[in-house]
């Protein structure tokens, strides 16, 4: 459940960290910070999506159990 989501995710992070390590490299502290609230952003939509797998989960098993 929702791979294309989680790929998002995976590219916004890497995005997120190249920004960061871009910033460390030339000292610029306003990519350092959105790179790191790239990866934040990243870390968040991971979650949700873990969160719909574990939803669905329960609801598979709810539905097993009433047939």
């Amino acid at each position: 459940m929702g791979l294309e989501d989680r790929i998002k995710a995976t590219a916004k992070n890497i995005e997120g960290k190249l920004q960061k390590v871009v910033g460390d490299i030339t000292g610029n502290t306003q990519k350092q910070a959105q790179g790191k609230a790239k990866q934040a952003q990243a870390q968040v939509r991971h979650i949700v999506e873990n969160v719909k797998d574990k939803v669905e989960d329960v609801k598979n098993k709810v539905k097993k159990a009433l047939e």
